[in-house]
């Protein structure tokens, strides 16, 4: 029997873990089991075509808010083309309100409600086999000619009985790779599914040392945990750092969805001891607001977090993504605002500004009429309005949220941003006027080039604060060659002519020193001339003191040469590496 599992991802970098579990936890079917995984950016069109040439017999679908809307348009097509080949599907997306889902999909032949593994094992035995029978399986919704039958539901797993999902590591080449120590989360959080299932339950740590050895051994890029809180465990937790750390292969970066203020002193110092890029940390803030918090049924320690993100940053190893969620209850746009900015002064590497999505199951589901919520009859069911926040500061918010991933989570224009914040009231005002600005010039939504961002952000300050408009060029320069060694010079950059011959003579004194087997700044060249090191390398002249403009916003005159080596990159910022010349020298 041909059985395709099919998982429609959110980008092509992205696999999905259920239906590698899925295939190897029904391993007497595995030969009947093929997976397909596709993107949402893809034709509709494109995907059905390639379902049908493979002639499936069953056809089961992996369903989340992301991929819904097309999975039920292929249903749909699907079902023109193979009207007999049955269509299940299975995932959080319709594992809730499961007698209207199979109402409104009549196609749907099926749903495996909530945990799949054993689920989808005994629905292979019933279609390859013929054994059992529908409802002699636990944990599915199922149609027929007398109509909708629901079975008991499933027990949940013991994780250890769970076989590693992958086959072939080299799959995930150019992929980020899921992985999952445990399942549940033990804390109510009312707009998150995964308080649904009360406690926690963890995988073996004997299991996940050997399957975590799989992926160091396999040099994968990255591994994310899907593990909803992954450190409520603490013992859990360290042992899988310590093991990361003691059997690092320099290459592997691994992904966590914590809460910081459960860290501890012990896993603070465990996690500043990680080499620069073993590990990056999600974290959860979501408000700061108390009687927010209160409502959403949140424990969170504030203080404790802040403090443990701090000291998680004093290690500059780690990259720290923190989240905010606007659309909560009690947290209108003052209030977020207040969020925003404490949450920005703790200076994470990235800051997600989400909004609220009302998911079928959570308890905010339950509870939005209460406050007053207004949401997307559609997926991601994003919220519109509540009894604090109306549909114009949504909208202000998606505005700032557009310029917070611009220019603040790119991490290109750091250095330009720590300058300008010292000329708003507030980071959050600073991204809102940008944000109106890029409204008033027809901006947003335009797929603008970086230089093109730059240009933007150099247009905007230069019409609200062109006093500091000449400093502020230096600083874009500055951040532009710190990413990249650009072929295309902006017009906003200095001519540097006058100073191509001083340049030319340091690049030479370098080769010089290279061939002597001298160490320089340029030993990493050393099989390059001088012109060449030119081309690879760049120097820039700065007359602004880039240190005080960032630090103070005090604007002092200096005589600055900077060498932008590329070969040498901060492991976490990516950003070149950097060096006065000519200290010694009046210009």
């Amino acid at each position: 029997m041909n059985i395709l599992l099919v998982a429609i991802n959110a980008k092509y970098i992205h696999s999905n873990l259920a239906v590698y579990s899925l295939r190897r936890y029904a391993e007497p079917y595995q030969e009947h089991i093929s997976i397909c995984e596709y993107t949402i950016n893809q034709y509709v069109d494109d995907i059905l075509m390639d379902i049908y040439r493979k002639k499936p017999e069953l056809i089961a679908f992996s369903c989340y808010i992301w991929n819904i809307d097309m999975v039920e348009r292929l249903i749909v097509e699907l079902k023109k083309v193979l009207p007999h080949v049955p269509i299940w599907v299975g995932g959080p997306e319709v594992s809730y309100e499961t007698t209207a889902c199979m109402t409104q999909q009549p196609l749907i032949d099926g749903i495996v409600v909530g945990e799949g593994e054993q689920t989808f094992l005994e629905l292979m035995a019933y279609y390859v086999d013929g054994s059992k029978s529908l409802q002699e399986i636990d944990g599915i919704v199922y149609r027929d000619q007398q109509g909708i039958h629901h079975t008991k539901p499933r027990k949940p797993m013991d994780l250890s009985e769970i076989p590693f999902p992958y086959d072939n590591m080299d799959e995930f080449a150019n992929k980020i790779v899921y992985y999952e120590t445990s399942r549940g989360c033990p804390f109510s959080c009312s707009y998150c599914l995964s308080s649904i299932e009360k406690g926690i339950r963890l995988r073996r740590l004997d299991l996940v040392k050997k399957e975590l050895q799989i992926f160091l051994d396999a040099k994968v890029p990255q591994v994310k945990f899907i593990d909803r809180t992954f450190n409520c465990n603490h013992e859990h937790a360290m042992t899988i750092w310590k093991y990361l750390i003691e059997h690092d292969n320099g290459i592997t970066n691994f992904h966590f969805e914590i809460s910081a203020d459960l860290l501890n002193e012990e896993e603070l110092q465990l996690l500043n001891s990680m080499r620069i890029g073993l590990v990056q940390l999600e974290i959860g803030v979501q408000s700061t607001n108390a009687d927010t918090i209160h409502a959403i049924h949140r424990t969170m320690n504030l203080d404790k977090l802040s403090y443990a993100v701090h000291r998680v940053q004093e290690g500059e190893n780690i990259h720290q993504h923190l989240d905010l969620i606007a659309g909560l209850p009690y947290e209108g746009y003052d209030s977020f605002r207040i969020s925003f900015n404490q949450v920005y002064a703790w200076r994470p590497n990235q800051l997600q500004l989400g909004f609220l999505k009302v998911l079928k199951g959570s308890r905010m589901h339950e509870e939005h009429l209460a406050h007053g919520m207004q949401y997307k009859s559609y997926a991601p069911y994003e919220v519109l309005t509540t009894k604090w926040l109306n549909f114009d500061e949504v909208l202000a918010l998606k505005k700032v949220e557009n310029m917070v991933e611009i220019y603040y989570n790119s991490g290109q224009f750091v250095h330009t941003l720590n300058f300008l914040m010292h000329f708003y009231a507030s980071p959050f005002d600073f991204y809102q006027s940008l944000g109106e600005y890029y409204e008033a010039q027809g901006d947003l939504g335009v797929h603008h080039n970086r230089i093109a961002r730059y240009h933007i952000l150099l247009q905007f300050v230069t019409s609200e604060k062109p006093e500091i408009t000449e400093p502020l060029k230096e600083l874009l320069i500055y951040d532009l060659y710190l990413r990249e060694n650009l072929k295309s010079r902006p017009d906003f950059g200095k001519n540097l002519e006058g100073y191509k011959e001083k340049y030319h003579g340091f690049y030479e004194e370098m080769e010089k020193y290279n061939k002597q087997g001298k160490e320089n700044l340029l030993s990493a060249y050393n099989n390059y001339q001088a012109r060449q090191m030119a081309r690879m390398t760049h120097i820039e002249y700065f007359t602004y003191d880039l240190e005080a403009l960032e630090k103070t916003g005090k604007i002092k005159s200096v005589q600055w040469h900077i060498l932008f080596s590329y070969k040498k990159r901060h492991p976490l910022t990516l950003e070149a590496e950097t060096y006065r010349l000519f200290e010694d020298e009046a210009d």
